[in-house]
């Protein structure tokens, strides 16, 4: 596996809908905030891997 690059695309209560930024036709897909690090806004671009996430520039 290697990691992915996802852009938050709409924020709904408890879930981030992320999309995923190498698959742009693909269905964003929720992930739950308590797994994103601090308080993503729509527009954060975040790496993921085995579940977790990070913040890239």
């Amino acid at each position: 596996m290697e990691p992915h690059d996802y852009v938050v695309a709409d924020i709904r209560g408890d879930y981030a809908e992320l999309r995923q930024v190498d698959a742009p036709d693909a269905e964003p897909f929720p992930v739950a905030l308590a797994l994103l690090p601090a308080e993503p806004d729509l527009g954060t671009k975040l790496r993921g891997f085995m579940g977790m996430f990070e913040v890239i520039e």
